[in-house]
């Protein structure tokens, strides 16, 4: 698990928990038990996508299959947290990779490492964009003004948008305000609203 991940669980439009996985699962566990059949998505605040947890058994049981293994220090080369994919690229591509020194795989995370580094504010900007939209799809498809809010998201229009979400539930409304502050290039103060 990433470090500083986190997520935000709510039960209809009422915030549950927000926070480190093992917070949030711990709050939502709590209310599971009380009510099985209840439901209450778990949304990963970096992607706005809901994420399902096993939530049977006792709490400790439940934190142990949600959180990964810390690796064990020791001889040897640490795990990396390598994921195995596959990549299409043209024959000159190839050919440029296994020139570079220390191969292909190295090559292409420099490249990668190098693009997040010069470029932070337009992954910032798309990556708060794209977790947002998620987070009103599964949320807010059916609160007044969701298509104009969504319009308003990508057209970086943030008044636009506070101005069309200042009527729905609290935590949804709020919840939607920290998801996009990292979506507007010069963020603006948020509006305090009740």
């Amino acid at each position: 698990m990433e470090e500083n991940k986190t997520f935000t669980a709510f039960a209809g439009t009422t915030l549950v928990a927000s926070g480190p996985l093992d917070v949030v699962l711990t709050a939502v566990k709590a209310r599971f038990d009380l009510d099985p059949g209840g439901i209450v998505p778990i949304f990963d605040d970096r992607t706005g996508r809901p994420v399902d947890f096993d939530l049977r058994g006792p709490l400790p049981e439940v934190l142990a299959r949600a959180l990964p293994e810390q690796p064990r220090s020791g001889p040897g080369r640490p795990k990396l947290g390598v994921t195995a994919r596959e990549v299409s690229l043209l024959p000159r591509h190839w050919e440029w990779l296994e020139q570079q020194p220390n191969g292909a795989s190295a090559a292409l995370r420099r490249l990668v490492d190098d693009a997040r580094k010069t470029q932070p504010d337009e992954h910032r900007v798309r990556q708060a964009i794209q977790a947002t939209d998620g987070f009103l799809s599964a949320m807010a498809g059916n609160l007044p003004n969701y298509e104009e809010v969504t319009r308003a998201l990508y057209q970086s229009d943030r008044p636009r948008l506070e101005e069309l979400i200042s009527e729905w539930p609290r935590d949804i409304r709020q919840h939607v305000q920290r998801l996009v502050g990292g979506a507007f290039p010069n963020p603006q103060p948020l509006t305090p609203n009740p």
